[in-house]
């Protein structure tokens, strides 16, 4: 406990430590915010006076650099006011210089434009004549190629027109009866000796349709065919194939001693095989033939045509053979003449084939079918040389006693 005197009444009183400790912190801080605002003012003061002083000495200062600052600005005002001068008087000639190289620019550059221009013109010219002649040119050719286009059309157009008048044709009557139609109309002129009727013979238990045969003068055979017709609309119910029929043909033809046996079929339609015209299946069955009905005409003149060419050596043949001449070599030479013979007729056959190919496709095949054809000619014509080449001396060459016989002959 602290005891206090009041200043006022001088009575004592005691006030306790944490008490004391506030009055003597409240009495310590009023004098230090005393003091502290006594030397705030007092710096204030100092502060106001300074400032006035820094004041009045940067006024002088300014005022003096103000005054160099105005003569430094004076003599390169002035120094600035003759460089003005002198570059105003070379702006001027400048400019007239300019002028002058603007005026010479600007006529080069127009006879340059002139010249630009009138070649442009030429251009235009000639861009405007190749475009002219480029679309003449054009013209021709697609007109030309329009007429090639519309004889295309016009043909192939012919060719299915004439397949579909054959086919109706072909539904319209029998096959058989067409066929028949088709030989009678050349039979006087073409065949005038040949035999062609129906087979009517059935004793084996089969027989085919027509059967084809010519002889010479001397009652030799030239050529015997056994045909066979196929039609469509005969086999409508259930559809078959041309194979189905070759093995019963071969067998009528050998039953009835023909020489070659042909299935005229318009079977199979879409078969690309069989709609080349004429088919060689002799690799199935011995000198055996598929054809469209087109083809039934061709096919004879074919056959017959390279039988009549062998045909004098058929007449050889027989009258060595009724002598009873000895033919080893004659066989032998004859057998090689019939394969150089054969052979050339498969080549014949086949280029035959692709000419008849070449019909049924597009224009654009006709050239393919021509080189064809020509083949095909130069082909039988090797054959006909061979048949011409070959004699009676060349067959008994070297054949003692054949050479006896006809010099026997000869001396009788």
């Amino acid at each position: 406990m602290k005891e206090i005197i009041c200043p006022n009444c001088k009575t004592p009183f005691k006030i306790d430590e944490s008490s004391y400790a506030d009055i003597t912190k409240q009495i310590r801080d009023q004098q230090f915010e005393e003091e502290l605002d006594k030397r705030l003012k007092l710096a204030e003061n100092d502060k106001q006076n300074a400032v006035k002083l820094a004041e009045a000495n940067l006024r002088n200062t300014l005022q003096e650099d103000l005054v160099k600052k105005e003569k430094e600005l004076t003599g390169k005002l002035t120094q600035k006011e003759n460089e003005i001068a002198q570059m105003q008087s070379q702006l001027q000639n400048a400019e007239v210089q300019k002028k002058l190289s603007v005026t010479e620019a600007v006529q080069k550059i127009e006879k340059e434009r002139d010249a630009f221009a009138n070649e442009v013109k030429t251009k235009e010219l000639e861009k405007q004549n190749i475009e002219s002649t480029l679309k003449q040119q054009f013209t021709t050719e697609l007109q030309s190629k329009d007429a090639i286009i519309k004889y295309k059309e016009e043909e192939i157009a012919r060719v299915k027109d004439m397949k579909a008048k054959l086919s109706t044709k072909m539904i319209g009557e029998t096959l058989e009866l067409h066929c028949e139609n088709e030989f009678n109309k050349l039979r006087a002129t073409a065949f005038p000796k040949a035999y062609f009727e129906k087979d009517n013979d059935a004793k084996s238990g089969s027989k085919g349709d027509y059967i084809y045969r010519e002889n010479d003068e001397h009652g030799n055979e030239i050529i015997s065919i056994m045909f066979e017709m196929k039609n469509e609309a005969d086999t409508t119910a259930t559809k078959k194939r041309n194979d189905d029929f070759l093995k019963e043909l071969d067998k009528d033809r050998t039953e009835k001693k023909c020489e070659y046996a042909i299935l005229v079929s318009m079977l199979e339609g879409e078969s690309e095989l069989y709609n080349t015209g004429i088919v060689d299946v002799s690799y199935k069955y011995p000198k055996m033939y598929v054809v469209r009905p087109q083809f039934f005409i061709s096919i004879i003149t074919l056959l017959r045509n390279a039988a009549m060419s062998s045909m004098q050596y058929k007449a050889e043949l027989a009258l060595v053979r009724s002598q009873n001449i000895d033919i080893t070599n004659f066989e032998e030479k004859m057998n090689k003449f019939k394969e150089g013979f054969a052979r050339n007729y498969d080549l014949a056959s086949r280029k035959f084939n692709e000419a008849i190919d070449g019909i049924d496709k597009t224009i654009k095949e006709l050239e393919k079918t021509k080189a064809a054809l020509l083949s095909s000619e130069n082909n039988l014509r090797l054959a006909n040389e061979k048949t011409e080449d070959l004699t009676i001396k060349k067959l008994t060459y070297n054949n003692p006693t054949m050479k006896a016989k006809f010099d026997e002959l000869k001396n009788n």
